[in-house]
């Protein structure tokens, strides 16, 4: 039996022997590749993501920000974590999470954690998105104008272990929300030894 803790994802450098841009977004681009993978050449489309970073901002009475807003692909004002893409050249995930804070929550942190990195759809998109712990609030210096589905971003402050109940009910089921919350919880946890 393999040891458990030796398990990983495992990066596979798998020749690409076409790669055509199938469509061209405002956000992301569908791509088409053949792939040689052993000796049999496979074609795969996906979404071809810049990628993103998401912040559980945790205040001083381990309440969580949550933030609802509208995403017209599922027709749901689903409930998230502020998160948005690396859309700016150089700049690391760390930092946009720190941008994405103070755009979508008019907040800063003193204290900055690393949670998780996740691949939300592996079989759909190259997407990944890092996960950051935020403690230590404040109201950001300057507060943000709002527009599209951010115009009407509805924000709430919710016990942590409301919000895990939240996500194993199903009431709560926006992944990288999911993902935040459970981790931000295990880490908690973990971090006062209970």
């Amino acid at each position: 039996m393999t040891d458990p803790g030796a398990l990983r994802d495992e990066p596979v450098d798998a020749q690409i022997v076409a790669s055509d841009l199938v469509y061209e977004g405002r956000v992301w681009d569908v791509r088409s590749d053949t792939v040689r993978y052993g000796q049999t050449d496979i074609v795969r489309q996906y979404v071809d993501h810049p990628g993103a970073a998401a912040v559980v901002a945790v205040d001083d009475d381990e309440r969580v920000l949550v933030i609802q807003q509208y995403r017209h692909p599922i027709r749901h004002r689903d409930w998230e974590i502020p998160a948005g893409l690396l859309d700016v050249a150089g700049e690391p995930p760390r930092e946009t999470a720190r941008r994405e804070l103070a755009e979508e929550a008019d907040l800063v942190a003193e204290r900055w954690d690393d949670l998780v990195s996740v691949f939300t759809t592996p079989g759909g998109n190259d997407e990944v998105v890092h996960l950051f712990l935020a403690r230590g609030l404040s109201p950001a210096p300057e507060v943000f104008a709002r527009e599209d589905e951010e115009a009407d971003l509805r924000l709430e402050w919710v016990p942590l272990a409301d919000a895990v109940a939240a996500v194993l009910d199903g009431r709560f089921r926006n992944g990288i929300l999911a993902v935040g919350v459970l981790a931000a919880a295990e880490r908690l946890r973990a971090s006062t030894g209970d």
